[in-house]
């Protein structure tokens, strides 16, 4: 069997993405955190982080997180597959550095908030949630 050099292009480049698509998708949360930070040190203040200590349900667990002066604010569930949630980015004009959503938790775990703040410094801030029912598959 012979391959023309267009299908022997597209056999590369997806044999190409599929060995870097495992390592993208099992990263760890603290994997996230040095990208989102550069790997800059975080103070514990600045950052405020809503989660209930018990949930009932891992499909539908509320959230909240706060801070002002913010640029941006990166969500993380430690224990959860993939753990990135959700990366908040906030405007000039934003009066209001917060935000809230649902996310889902694969089980009892940390979730971690890191917000990027106005001078360029780093504040994180965690809390575990003890899930009853897992919600990603568990």
């Amino acid at each position: 069997m012979e391959f023309t050099r267009r299908e022997t292009l597209a056999i590369g480049a997806g044999a190409a993405l599929m060995t870097v698509l495992p390592f993208r998708a099992n990263a760890s949360a603290d994997d996230a955190i040095a990208a989102f930070t550069g790997g800059a040190a975080m103070a514990d203040t600045g950052v405020e982080l809503g989660a209930p200590e018990i949930a009932e349900n891992g499909n539908t667990v509320p959230i909240d997180v706060s801070a002002p002066g913010a640029s941006a604010i990166l969500v993380l569930a430690a224990g959860n597959p993939t753990p990135g949630v959700a990366t908040f980015n906030f405007g000039p004009l934003a009066g209001d550095q917060t935000a809230s959503t649902r996310i889902r938790l694969a089980g009892t775990q940390d979730v971690i908030a890191v917000a990027k703040l106005a001078d360029g410094t780093f504040a994180r801030a965690s809390k575990t949630v003890k899930v009853t029912i897992g919600g990603c598959g568990g």
